[in-house]
């Protein structure tokens, strides 16, 4: 049995139920919500119920009474996906007594798939994301390439083996199909979404071709984007944008697709240990996908994309604010080397500070404003980066 692991999440949540009537935390199943929210509710006069169980979900059957009851208390409920109508009683309860940090929501889905809540709580309700571990959270008891394999998921990072961890993966993904997707009402057949996740992780990394996507698994393209926008809605894959065109090149303008869990990647693709991970295709474009999602937690107010030009010169990752720039390159690679056409976008485009993200023991630097990194010195980097005030917007 593993100890609590804490949460870069935790203080962000103690600030939104400093300023807000309620706080909903949303992620995907099995990321860590319960676990981070019932360490906090340990320090404090808290109900909590887990709308999962029956008994619990019983104890909402008349809401007035029971909110009624508990009205000093900061009332937590988990699993609110399982009871959308409920945001029309916390809209009155909210509106009858606007105290900060009331009620605190816990949900498997994104805010655009549980409406009722942008709907109803508008003005009165703060969102927080929780990812699977990151892996400055585990590296006191997970090396980078354990968490790189098996991905961020509590359950599967912390495993005592790397066969526990596939079984986990494994179980995951098929719970994931026959029970949460008809448990927030779609009905896909199963084997649909299984050679669709499937496709997608090969697609993993690239941009996204919907017709050659839309045939391979004998969908319309309307149905292949809702399908797509449903996993993506439920946190297990990540569509990154092209770069807006007002860079004034000639730009891809796909998505790039990734699943958004190198572990459940893994899994889909069979991938069960680090040596055939290395030696396995997707292994660069893996890399990258698990470097992306590393850096842009906290970074939420920060417009990510990719930038490729037409003649092929690209930067994996744009991060955007206020007239600044930050570019992100990723090699998998002990001594990385930027391609030809990255260092042409540096020019032209001058950002404010660009890396290149590798498996390397130290931070240095390569030429002027390009750093080569490991991901752990990242952290602390960009978090600097997230802490300054902006730039001013540079006029065009």
């Amino acid at each position: 049995m593993h100890g609590y692991v804490a949460r870069r999440a935790e203080e962000k949540l103690n600030r939104a139920l400093e300023r807000s009537p309620a706080v909903a935390i949303l992620g995907p199943r099995q990321c860590g919500k319960s676990t981070m929210v019932k360490m906090l509710l340990a320090e404090r006069d808290a109900i909590y119920l887990d709308l999962r169980d029956r008994v619990d979900r019983n104890k909402l059957t008349e809401p007035e009474l029971f909110l009624d009851r508990y009205r000093d208390k900061l009332i937590c409920l988990d699993e609110i996906q399982l009871l959308p109508d409920f945001f029309s009683v916390l809209r009155s309860e909210i509106d009858k007594e606007r105290r900060l940090g009331r009620f605190l929501i816990l949900g498997s889905a994104s805010r655009d798939l549980i409406r009722q809540s942008t709907e109803s709580l508008a003005g009165r309700i703060a969102y927080l994301d929780l990812t699977p571990f990151l892996l400055e959270e585990v590296q006191e008891v997970s090396s980078w390439q354990d968490t790189w394999l098996r991905g961020g998921f509590p359950e599967s990072t912390l495993a005592p083996d790397d066969d526990h961890s596939f079984d986990w993966r494994l179980d995951f993904i098929r719970t994931y199909m026959e029970r949460d997707i008809p448990a927030l009402g779609f009905t896909i057949p199963i084997p649909v979404i299984e050679r669709l996740w499937l496709l997608l992780a090969h697609y993993h990394g690239r941009t996204v071709n919907y017709s050659k996507m839309a045939a391979a698994v004998d969908l319309s393209i309307p149905t292949l984007k809702k399908y797509i926008l449903i996993l993506e809605q439920t946190y297990m894959i990540r569509l990154l944008p092209p770069a807006s065109p007002d860079l004034k090149k000639r730009l891809v303008k796909s998505p790039k697709v990734y699943i958004r869990d190198s572990g459940i990647l893994h899994a889909l693709l069979g991938i069960e240990t680090y040596d055939f991970l290395l030696a396995n295709s997707v292994a660069g474009a893996s890399w990258e996908g698990f470097v992306i999602e590393n850096i842009l937690f906290g970074h939420e107010r920060w417009r990510p994309s990719f930038l490729r030009t037409s003649n092929g010169a690209e930067v994996d990752l744009l991060l955007e604010r206020g007239g600044k720039r930050l570019f992100f390159e990723f090699k998998l690679s002990k001594a990385p080397k930027p391609s030809r056409g990255f260092y042409q976008l540096v020019e032209d485009i001058l950002p404010d500070r660009a890396w290149v993200v590798a498996p390397v023991d130290e931070m240095y630097e390569l030429r002027q404003d390009v750093f080569i990194t490991p991901l752990d010195a990242l952290s602390a980097e960009l978090r600097e980066s997230s802490e300054a005030p902006p730039a001013e917007p540079v006029a065009s």
